[in-house]
């Protein structure tokens, strides 16, 4: 189809300054039609009046097939604040007003490289730039551009930067960056050495006003050649952390905009108990309360039929309970691979140790809650607590309680775990486990038999390559390298606090040492009643003659006699129906 209106016989968006690219509205008397600029007379900008000529050519075009980058804008984008103010600063004014740089003599930065944890919205923040400076947006995938012909990959880059400098303004976006500009002393292939020369040639090779910046985005920032991270290349570094509690808050709204919510959801207490959540986790938390809500209506609905029920999608909303459904199942994806568990333990589940339980909540659950108290009084929460005694005291039941009175995220450790054959690994997964915890704070991170991989320096006779000495300096370094923004603190529980390192118990590390003794009588009837709460008890059971007579006995000791008792009652419970049944059959 050819031909061209008059936008005199419609209303329009007269008087508006409009380039190739841009959709334009006109209102007719009986529908509105929307326009894509594809050309324009003259060339680069022009000013629609009420006798611009408007020709339309070829299939109308429907919005989805139109490649506009899902229509992302700074809106979309939650919980970086302050990394969108930095960026918006380095890549809106050279864009918009490189003139401003010439005026004052220096050169606008080239490129900018985002790092972060998956999912933390490194790729959304380049898309949503590049829709809300109107810039061209060229995205490479960093695998797609490898070709198994000599030659042909760098091409293929090079051809990428001439598309946008034609283009230009233009983003260049890179993302997994890593994957084709390694450290060239690292890598094996000489595919990837020539590909970094090249991406280095390219960046210093662009006009330094050719309004082209490039983007580049990994999770591994310190596996990039070093040369990229240079002034004059990547000139800016930003981290796209992972969200404090606003930022998550500001994230859940964005995903809950369109969602259908009953009155009673509690978006900011959902963002509290989400420590360590990033962008595509909160995404996924929606997700599945929305879920749970179409699971409940399951059997209302009928699969077989083409449609459904007006009245039944009325009835669907997602409430506070459906979230509380979806928290219980879901976890930070920084912590996918370890097994993460907000342990479901309470205090009630402790019986006595009320001076440990009150010392547990000034070191632990009050920097969680109110880091506000601490800053004000200008002190620096502990790092760390040791919990020691006699075994079956509750040292390993107190760290899970506490993990789950201040809603923190909890890492269990076993010892022996970390230690490998191999040289340098035993190391490396202490500072694995280290940099999850940091990523995914507050978090508490429980070594159980601490014993086991901090005896004093050179002491293990025998130990091949001295690994136990080496996780353990590596444990210190670790302790005194945490930062301290991040709340992660440290439980250690032994057995044998005579053998761990003194390095480790110094104020700094594990701070406060907490003897946890064998209960006495009150904390035993204590334990008595935690033990047999759910438990159906005779009114002749006198709790406090218990507690009396079991003087010595461990709260795991106590326990064992709850369940031995529980074990007899049911055998019982079990003869007395299988006499009953003898007896009917007897009749």
């Amino acid at each position: 189809m050819r031909g061209f209106f008059f936008a005199t016989a419609y209303f329009v968006e007269a008087y508006r300054p409009v380039r190739k690219g841009d959709l334009f509205l006109v209102r007719g008397a009986m529908r509105s039609v929307e326009f894509k600029i594809i050309e324009t007379d003259p060339s680069e900008y022009c000013v629609v009046s009420p006798d611009t000529e408007i020709y339309c050519e070829g299939q109308p075009v429907s919005r989805e097939d139109e490649n506009r980058l899902d229509e992302v804008g700074y809106d979309d984008v939650g919980g970086v604040r302050k990394q969108m103010a930095q960026i918006r600063e380095l890549v809106e004014l050279p864009l918009r007003h490189p003139q401003l740089f010439k005026s004052i003599g220096v050169k606008p930065p080239k490129g900018i490289l985002l790092y972060g944890p998956p999912g933390s919205g490194k790729t959304l923040i380049a898309r949503a730039v590049a829709n809300e400076t109107g810039a061209f947006f060229f995205c490479i995938n960093g695998p797609e551009i490898m070709s198994k012909l000599a030659g042909e990959s760098e091409s293929n880059l090079r051809k990428a930067f001439e598309e946008a400098e034609k283009n230009a303004p233009s983003i260049i976006f890179i993302d997994e960056i890593d994957s084709i500009a390694p450290k060239r002393e690292k890598t094996n292939g000489e595919v990837e050495r020539r590909i970094v020369s090249q991406l280095l040639t390219l960046m210093d090779g662009l006009k330094s006003r050719a309004h082209v910046i490039v983007m580049g985005a990994t999770n591994r920032p310190n596996s990039i050649d070093s040369a990229l991270r240079r002034f004059g290349r990547f000139d800016r570094e930003i981290d796209i952390g992972v969200p404090d509690e606003v930022g998550r808050l500001e994230v859940l709204r964005i995903h809950t905009k369109n969602m259908k919510l009953s009155d009673d959801v509690d978006l900011e207490r959902i963002s509290k108990n989400t420590h360590g959540y990033v962008g595509a986790d909160l995404a996924a938390l929606c997700t599945e309360a929305a879920l749970q809500c179409i699971r409940e209506k399951m059997d209302v609905i009928d699969l077989e039929d083409e449609s459904i029920d007006a009245e039944v999608l009325n009835s669907m909303s997602v409430s506070n309970e459906h979230f509380k459904t979806a928290l219980g199942s879901s976890n930070p994806s920084a912590l996918r691979e370890t097994v993460v568990e907000v342990p479901n333990v309470n205090w009630e589940d402790i019986g006595g140790l009320y001076n440990v339980k009150r010392e547990l909540q000034e070191t632990v659950q009050y920097p969680v809650e109110h880091p506000e108290k601490f800053e004000k009084f200008g002190m620096s929460p502990s790092k760390g607590v040791l919990f020691y005694g006699p075994p079956g005291c509750g040292k390993t039941l107190l760290a899970k309680a506490i993990a789950s009175e201040c809603q923190a995220n909890f890492i269990s450790i076993k010892g022996p775990e970390l230690l490998t054959m191999w040289f340098g690994e035993s190391e490396a997964n202490v500072r694995e486990i280290f940099d999850k915890a940091r990523q995914s704070a507050p978090c508490v991170l429980f070594f159980d038999e601490l014993d086991s991989i901090a005896t004093q320096r050179g002491s293990s006779v025998g130990d091949a390559g001295g690994a136990a000495d080496r996780v353990l300096n590596q444990l210190l370094t670790e302790m005194d390298g945490m930062s301290a923004k991040k709340t992660v603190f440290i439980i250690g529980a032994t057995n044998r606090p005579d053998i761990i390192d003194p390095a480790l118990l110094r104020p700094g590390r594990l701070d406060q040492l907490i003897y946890i003794p064998l209960p006495d009588e009150a904390s035993r009837h204590q334990i008595f009643k935690a033990c047999l709460r759910k438990s159906p008890i005779s009114k002749d059971v006198d709790l406090g003659a218990l507690a009396k007579y079991t003087q010595g006995f461990s709260g795991a000791d106590i326990t064992e006699i709850c369940q031995r008792a529980c074990k007899y009652a049911i055998r019982e419970n079990i003869e007395k129906v299988c006499l009953r049944v003898h007896l009917l059959f007897a009749y």
